[in-house]
């Protein structure tokens, strides 16, 4: 057989490699992850604090280098001690092919084009989630492949690998890969998932909708002509199995791995908006696999790694293998690693919730809600930049980190940390509202953790300390559980006169006002000559709706603004930590804790400090716990988170309804310093004994 010649960009590869790793001439392949050692390191976002150790390093050396290594970033690992180390990025709502399992019939109706990620966004989050990190990187769609700057893209992802990115990967249905391959090899592709459900041409056409069948072959062919000259392109097949229309191709694609060193994984069929899924489409892996045993019965089980998605069988003597993924039957939720990213720019933490938070909308902010490019990301930084010279005490042990990032990564952490053990059943994914398959990512491969369904009340937000990586280490609250939910039939909305009420307290402040000299000039205390105590504050804030609307959409976490009770749970403790910015002749504090609690009261609940007259329409209440170890309160703190989270609460549900009360705002506990304790004894009434116990806390005579 005649001897194979390496593809051009193969060629500039290994010649490059060879110039600065003659190691790499010698053998004339490698994997293309070594190119991207010798792009330029990631201009927004601080690399990994620890390289990996030279090869030369004796044993002792390395051994060190691990005991320093850092740990692995708490915000994408989630309550359940899973580390989220590999993003999927989906680049484009668009699709050259109309599967039947992806795309509805009708159609879909695209988002304008300011509504989707542009590259600079795309590369910006991928490096953010590498240095917290994240090690692979997954392309999808869509059809990734139709977005016109995909490989300029792929070589800026692919300059990542000085940062820790190990794998950049496709997942594509090759129509026009063939086309691009070489480039994308150069650029760093190290791994390649094709869809196809069928080897027989005129089948093809009708699951797809679409011609196109001898270009995938094409793309297939081309893969492996590339790795046997040394490209080390992981190739898989995908193929989504549905009973009755292409159940027949099992044991052909089995056949396919007889001389061919590829993978083909059987998709078990699920559930998306618009794809008519039924169970008795569904052909699950142990029917799948009996088929197989007929023909193939000595074929066996191999190992797999601890976060495959597929289960792995291979049949003797064959040089390729087969896998199973098995969403619907036999769940892999306990190992999920992946996070996704929309084409549009919101996080969904599992392929079947509904639940999404925007990235996007946080990026843009300071940007007026429009699309940023390169230009804009260099201007926005550098604001950043100079705002932390003018002010670098507003920006304590935050060096080297934008403001922007450190939110992002709030709201990541928090997103992050509500997953939980496995997606729904069955019956219920059924049921479930969830997006398109097109409109999520073209492989129809699931890592099954949830967020919850859309049916479902708010689960609790954080539940552990943060990473020091970044300076948000006060991000923590206890779990929450939701109020009892029970519709009442008074049809009174409350009003501003009916919230007010009287509260007796343990304590009462001065009269004297310690931030106004006698004169009348206001000034900020001297607090130098204090002693440093233990210093706790508690405050509340009540948001009453004046119609139904906003208490169904957040029970049923379907506001169009997201998670609204989880990102007012983050809002409460960023406010918290701002108040000296916030409140001209406030002291910066370094706060040690932080907690708020959102929850949500229904309507006619007059266990929330207001009548039940006034609560018609349910409320959304906000407990907020701040301490630290200090010369001076920290009731403003307190008061302040309360207040940011109540805002949010408001900021989200405006649109559907204008009449929004924010009521109640008052500290409820306040312990150390000179004054000593405060306690409103109305809400010390309601919590009990237990509530100050677990949180050790000043008991009031009241309660001893």
């Amino acid at each position: 057989m005649a001897s194979l010649k390496a593809p051009p960009a193969l060629r500039r590869w290994i010649q490059q490699a060879g110039r600065q790793h003659p190691q790499v001439a010698k053998r004339h392949a490698a994997t293309a992850a070594t190119p991207l050692e010798h792009h330029t390191p990631d201009p927004y976002v601080t690399p990994t604090e620890v390289p990996a150790p030279a090869p030369g390093l004796h044993r002792a050396e390395r051994r060190q280098a691990v005991q320093n290594a850092k740990p692995f970033s708490e915000f994408l690992t989630d309550t359940l001690h899973r580390q989220h180390d590999y993003l999927r990025i989906s680049l484009t709502e668009r699709c050259n092919l109309r599967c039947l399992y992806c795309m509805p019939e009708e159609g879909i109706q695209l988002s304008p084009n300011k509504d989707l990620l542009t590259s600079a966004e795309i590369y910006y989050l991928s490096a953010l989630f590498v240095n917290q990190g994240v090690n692979k990187i997954r392309l999808t769609g869509g059809e990734p492949t139709v977005r016109k700057d995909i490989i300029p893209l792929m070589q800026r992802i692919g300059s990542l690998r000085s940062n820790g990115l190990k794998e950049l990967a496709l997942t594509t249905n090759g129509i026009s890969l063939h086309r691009k391959l070489d480039a994308m090899v150069e650029a760093g592709l190290t791994g390649v998932n094709i869809s196809l459900d069928t080897l027989d041409p005129f089948q093809f056409q009708l699951l797809t909708r679409r011609q196109g069948f001898d270009a995938v072959m094409k793309s297939i062919n081309r893969v492996q002509e590339m790795n046997k000259v040394g490209a080390g392109i992981k190739l898989k097949i995908n193929a989504v199995v549905m009973r009755g229309l292409n159940d027949h191709q099992i044991l052909p694609f089995v056949e396919k791995t007889r001389e061919e060193d590829v993978e083909v994984r059987f998709i078990e069929y699920m559930p998306f908006g618009g794809n008519k899924w039924s169970e008795k489409k569904m052909l699950p892996y142990a029917e799948m696999l009996d088929m197989i045993r007929e023909k193939y019965p000595d074929v066996a089980r191999l190992q797999d790694a601890r976060n495959d998605t597929s289960k792995t069988w291979q049949v003797p003597g064959f040089t390729g293998r087969i896998g199973f993924i098995t969403s619907m039957t036999h769940n892999f939720c306990g190992t999920c690693n992946r996070l996704r990213i929309t084409s549009d720019g919101n996080l969904k933490v599992c392929l079947h919730g509904d639940a999404e938070v925007s990235l996007r909308d946080l990026l843009r902010e300071e940007h007026g809600g429009e699309p940023m490019d390169e230009e804009a990301f260099d201007a926005v930084r550098q604001i950043e930049l100079d705002r932390r010279k003018a002010v670098s005490w507003a920006f304590d042990a935050e060096e080297g980190w934008v403001s922007q990032e450190r939110r992002l990564l709030d709201v990541i952490g928090a997103a992050v940390k509500r997953k939980k053990a496995k997606h729904a059943g069955m019956g219920a994914l059924e049921n479930m509202k969830n997006r398109p398959m097109i409109l999520i990512d073209r492989e129809v491969v699931p890592r099954n953790t949830t967020w919850r369904s859309h049916k479902q009340p708010l689960p609790g937000a954080l539940t552990r300390t943060w990473s020091p990586r970044v300076p948000v280490h006060l991000l923590s609250s206890r779990s929450p559980t939701v109020s009892q939910m029970r519709w009442s039939s008074s049809n009174s909305a409350p009003t501003r006169e009916s919230l007010t009420g009287s509260r007796e307290a343990t304590t009462r402040p001065t009269s004297a006002l310690t931030h106004v000299k006698s004169s009348g000039e206001a000034h900020m205390v001297d607090v130098g000559a204090k002693p440093s105590t233990r210093r706790v504050a508690i405050a509340c804030a009540t948001v009453l709706f004046t119609n139904g609307e906003p208490f169904r959409l957040i029970s049923e976490n379907s506001n169009k603004k997201g998670d609204v009770l989880g990102v007012a749970r983050i809002a409460g403790i960023m406010a918290a930590k701002r108040t000296s910015d916030l409140i001209p002749l406030c002291h910066p504090i370094n706060i040690s804790k932080a907690e708020v609690d959102v929850q949500l009261a229904a309507p006619g609940d007059a266990g929330i400090g207001v009548s039940g007259a006034a609560n018609a329409y349910g409320a959304a209440v906000v407990q907020a716990r701040v301490e630290c170890v200090g010369p001076t309160g920290i009731e403003m703190e307190a008061m302040t988170a309360a207040m940011g989270a109540a805002l949010t609460v408001y900021d989200m549900c405006k649109a559907v309804d204008r009449g929004i009360i924010i009521a109640k705002a008052t500290l409820l506990y306040k312990s150390g310093g000179k004054s000593g304790l405060y306690v409103d004894e109305e809400w010390a009434g309601r919590v009990g004994r237990e509530f100050f116990v677990e949180h050790d806390l000043e008991m009031p005579e009241s309660l001893a």
